[in-house]
């Protein structure tokens, strides 16, 4: 029971962690200061329905990745921890990871409707970083079969994709009241469980591949 208790822990930290919602609120802020509300309840539902389909898309056919290229699990775990932990230096210098937005994606919004679909959803909630901890959360409950993880992953996404949806709701409010360093702040914070939710990775990697 402990240990399912301490997998839930560290599961809902590891994905609320890298889709980090608040770091969207400022983007979206910006993005929707000429929209509608109803444009903006708009674009919130398209922004969690995608990013909400997308990871869990994933965790149930991500697996099938490694019988295709014929990927070992501790492989993968050493990749996406490096890939993590890339992006978690990123949040703790501040800066925005390149995988979640570019440039160009953030000119593309501002000329698409489908804002929320891209790049709101993916790749700014559902990037490569959060698909890599779906997929290497699921591959941990998957082998062997274990349901109650399988379930915790699930509620997790489902629970982080509910946060983000009140953040984005909120959000002229969230921002006025942290402000900017405050984003900043919990951007930092979040970077630094996720630094060590990557060498976590690695490590269950490493000792993968030394037991084969």
């Amino acid at each position: 029971m402990a240990d399912l208790v301490a997998f839930a822990v560290t599961t809902f930290v590891a994905i609320f962690a890298i889709v980090n919602p608040l770091n969207a609120t400022t983007f979206f802020v910006v993005l929707t200061r000429t929209y509608s509300n109803a444009m903006k309840k708009a674009v919130i539902e398209r922004a969690i329905l995608a990013a909400t389909v997308t990871l869990v898309v994933f965790a149930f056919v991500g697996n099938t990745v490694f019988l295709v290229f014929d990927i070992s699990i501790p492989a993968f775990r050493i990749a996406g921890g490096l890939l993590l932990f890339s992006i978690a230096f990123s949040m703790m210098q501040g800066e925005r990871s390149r995988t979640q937005l570019t440039a160009q994606d953030r000119q593309e919004a501002l000329e698409r409707e489908a804002v929320g679909i891209t790049p709101l959803g993916i790749p700014m909630f559902a990037g490569p970083g959060a698909i890599t901890t779906v997929i290497g959360l699921m591959a941990e409950a998957s082998s062997p079969l274990d349901l109650p993880r399988i379930a915790i992953i699930l509620v997790s996404i489902l629970v982080t994709m509910g946060v983000g949806w009140l953040m984005l709701a909120n959000a002229d409010r969230v921002f006025h009241r942290m402000g900017r360093m405050g984003v900043y702040a919990f951007s930092r914070i979040m970077g630094l469980i996720l630094a060590a939710v990557a060498v976590q990775f690695v490590i269950l990697g490493i000792q993968g591949a030394v037991a084969l």
